[in-house]
């Protein structure tokens, strides 16, 4: 399995990452009713909330381009490096929303959404 699979696996599970981190970090996790708790939460733990939901936004076009990007026939070492820093980026974004650098997390997503879109193009001119 390519490097790149492997970051599929990790960017599916990043969202565990974040939510973990709000659930440790915030006041009295509500199993029983995790989306009132959600829906009240406040500072880090709701941005880390949403870097959570934002994770699986961004999930599935990641997820397509190395799927587009392997079946194209895509260098490995270019597909796994554009992975890499798609993960790289992702876990920045995240850093990023948890200290409230809003122009940094910006910068970040626009990055990580850049390798995607690199996937696609480099599929498209294999």
């Amino acid at each position: 399995m390519t490097t790149a699979l492997w970051c599929v696996l990790i960017a599916g599970l990043m969202p565990l990452l974040w939510t973990g981190f709000a659930k440790v970090t915030a006041p009295r996790f509500n199993n029983r009713d995790p989306r009132t708790w959600q829906a009240n939460l406040e500072g880090r733990a709701k941005r880390a909330h949403a870097a959570h939901l934002n994770s699986f936004e961004a999930f599935p076009l990641f997820l397509a381009g190395v799927w587009v990007a392997h079946q194209a026939g895509v260098a490995t070492t270019t597909l796994d490096s554009l992975a890499i820093a798609y993960i790289i980026l992702r876990l920045g974004y995240g850093i990023c929303y948890l200290q409230d650098w809003h122009a940094a997390r910006s910068l970040v997503w626009f990055a990580a959404l850049g390798c995607n879109i690199a996937l696609f193009f480099l599929a498209a001119s294999v």
